[in-house]
């Protein structure tokens, strides 16, 4: 009998045989994140994203109702409590889709909001003031979704303060 152990991740990567990128006990090989199998969601990750799709609703629906309401600092105050939401879930749940689905809430209460009714009544009035909120309100959850992350510092470094 012949000892495998040298040989176990090889096959997988090689083309020869293995299972498409397992190795031979059955688990991941290592290889390119394309070859992986996706990890499961977890409930509680799931419910958060929703939650964040129920909040970045109310305050589109808030922003959209202040914005018109007290026209220069309404609308100031919209922009900033929708850059609020969408940092805040970016840096709550660590990931971009933290924004994203903070900014889906956002986007479809607004769309909804400015559609018209048939009697004529809608939301969004005619002006410069709910374009600048619904284009600056987009621009900033661009912006957040795709900022890049901050390092975390190395464990074992000294702080900025104690370098002095």
């Amino acid at each position: 009998m012949s000892d495998n152990r040298g040989n176990r991740g090889k096959r997988a990567n090689s083309g020869q045989g293995g299972q498409g990128g397992q190795d031979d006990r059955g688990g991941a090989a290592s290889g390119s994140w394309l070859t992986r199998p996706p990890k499961a969601p977890r409930p509680g990750r799931i419910v958060a994203y929703l939650a964040l799709v129920v909040l970045g609703a109310v305050v589109g629906t808030a922003g959209s109702l202040v914005q018109a309401a007290w026209f220069p600092g309404g609308l100031v105050l919209a922009l900033l409590a929708s850059a609020g939401l969408f940092l805040g879930a970016r840096r709550a749940t660590g990931t971009q889709l933290g924004a994203v689905s903070s900014a889906v809430g956002w986007l479809a209460a607004i769309v909804v909001l400015s559609t018209g009714r048939p009697e004529g009544d809608g939301v969004f009035a005619a002006g410069i003031g709910p374009l600048v909120y619904m284009l600056g309100g987009m621009a900033i959850a661009v912006m957040c979704a795709t900022m890049s992350r901050l390092p975390h510092p190395a464990a074992g470094r000294a702080d900025l303060a104690d370098r002095r």
